[in-house]
């Protein structure tokens, strides 16, 4: 058994294959999202065209798309969050993170991507890269406060030594 490249654990026969050869259609933006991922692993880039909404594929470059899939090594697929994108919706986000090879260096693209849903299939519409996000402190403590710990002792003399 050929595992999916998306990541479900489930057979590539029984997961994206169908979708991507159009056996059956994408029930959700994650799952369209999961086969546009082994569509550029399997490097059907005819497939990533046609699940790219109409009114979104100007500029699509064929060739430089096919390239690029056969020469990256790709190494996974991680589903960050989804926002609505369910079977009776017709708009949705999917947060991910694609790892893979290109020329030797390793790479992570990180992208939040928007779907819409048109006479019951699901398409690609834009995608907007996620940058790192910035590190949230808490409240600073000033030397002469009360201690965090709950020690009761000023900062300075306690934590803050």
């Amino acid at each position: 058994m050929e595992l999916c490249p998306c990541g479900t654990g489930r057979a590539y026969a029984e997961c994206c294959e169908p979708v991507i050869k159009g056996v059956r259609p994408a029930e959700t933006a994650e799952a369209l999202m999961r086969s546009r991922y082994s569509a550029y692993v399997k490097v059907e880039t005819d497939y990533i065209f046609t699940t790219t909404h109409p009114q979104h594929r100007e500029g699509y470059d064929h060739d430089g798309t096919k390239e690029w899939a056969e020469s990256a090594q790709w190494h996974g697929l991680e589903i960050v969050t989804t926002k609505n994108g369910g079977p009776e919706d017709t708009r949705g986000e999917v947060e991910f993170v694609a790892r893979y090879t290109e020329k030797g260096d390793e790479k992570v693209h990180h992208e939040l991507a928007a779907f819409k849903k048109e006479a019951g299939r699901w398409y690609f519409t834009d995608g907007k890269s996620v940058g790192q996000q910035p590190l949230v402190r808490g409240p600073k403590i000033g030397r002469n406060d009360p201690c965090s710990c709950g020690s009761g002792q000023k900062y300075k003399k306690c934590c803050g030594k």
